[in-house]
């Protein structure tokens, strides 16, 4: 499946979610809704542990399904062909990394990876990317964080060393107005 890209003429360029071997759908789907709502794109490494027209992610993922950029690969060999500018901005999630995702700058359009819920980012690719490698601390002996929270939490530490890109900084209330917008 490969998505349409939706760039708008003088946007921000996007920043990208990598799922290696997702294995949740309603991770995936709750992710998809992030990357909605941030204006990334999301690529999905197969082999996926649902289909994409799985009702969970749909569910997961709301209304937003629709509107999200999503591509997949058959394998991380495909992706890394058909990305070759994620080279130079690419970083792995993993519990096994030396740096916290705090550590590091994040380019525009910078690739975050991050590995299956039940076993993480093979061994094997974190020793080819060593130095791409972050992590978010947490509390000794504990396995990790949900995929999904992950996600959000490194995406939005990218976005904010770009400034937020495009997306909206202030809200407004719907109903009712803040005192200094009367």
């Amino acid at each position: 499946m490969e998505s349409e890209r939706k760039e708008k003429p003088g946007a921000a360029l996007p920043m990208n979610i990598v799922l290696l071997e997702p294995e949740i759908p309603a991770n995936t789907g709750n992710i998809g809704r992030t990357c909605v709502c941030t204006g990334s794109r999301l690529h999905l490494i197969q082999p996926l542990g649902f289909l994409i027209n799985d009702k969970m992610i749909k569910r997961a993922g709301l209304d937003y399904w629709s509107s999200l950029d999503v591509t997949v690969y058959r394998n991380f060999e495909e992706f890394l062909a058909r990305n070759p500018d994620c080279r130079d901005r690419f970083f792995l999630a993993t519990t096994k990394a030396r740096r916290t995702y705090a550590d590091v700058h994040y380019p525009p359009s910078s690739y975050i990876m991050f590995g299956k819920e039940s076993a993480g980012i093979p061994e094997e690719i974190l020793l080819k990317h060593e130095k791409d490698c972050i992590r978010i601390p947490m509390a000794h002996n504990e396995r990790s964080l949900n995929l999904s929270n992950s996600a959000a939490i490194v995406l939005y530490e990218a976005l904010r060393q770009n400034d937020f890109g495009q997306l909206e900084k202030t809200g407004h209330l719907h109903r009712l107005r803040w005192p200094d917008e009367e």
